[in-house]
């Protein structure tokens, strides 16, 4: 438990635009959701081009205290010289979800 909270964790590594894409670099997202509730607590990105955009967007939904459940139907652009079609934030998005739906299952009676 950090500050009160109780975390779950979920790392991707992914690629900055569509993969038949010429340019396409890598990138590592990482969440960081509150067990229980989902909700997003933190977020990183490392990578080169794209990694402000995505950053922003992340950063939002933290001030909100968007769970990352919501963050599964957001609608993010897609164009291949810009992104993959599923962007690193939703695929980033679902593994934090899902370590969320299995740490409740393993609490649940």
């Amino acid at each position: 438990m950090t500050a009160g909270f109780d975390p779950v964790t979920a790392v991707v590594d992914s690629t900055t635009r569509a993969g038949y894409y010429p340019g396409a670099k890598p990138i590592r997202t990482k969440l960081v959701a509150e067990r229980g509730t989902g909700r997003l607590l933190g977020a990183q990105i490392v990578g080169e081009e794209g990694a402000a955009k995505r950053i922003d967007v992340l950063s939002v939904a933290v001030w909100h205290e968007t769970p990352v459940e919501e963050l599964l139907n957001i609608d993010l652009s897609y164009a291949p010289p810009f992104s993959p079609l599923w962007d690193p934030v939703l695929i980033a998005a679902r593994k934090a979800w899902q370590a969320v739906e299995d740490d409740r299952s393993r609490t649940e009676p």
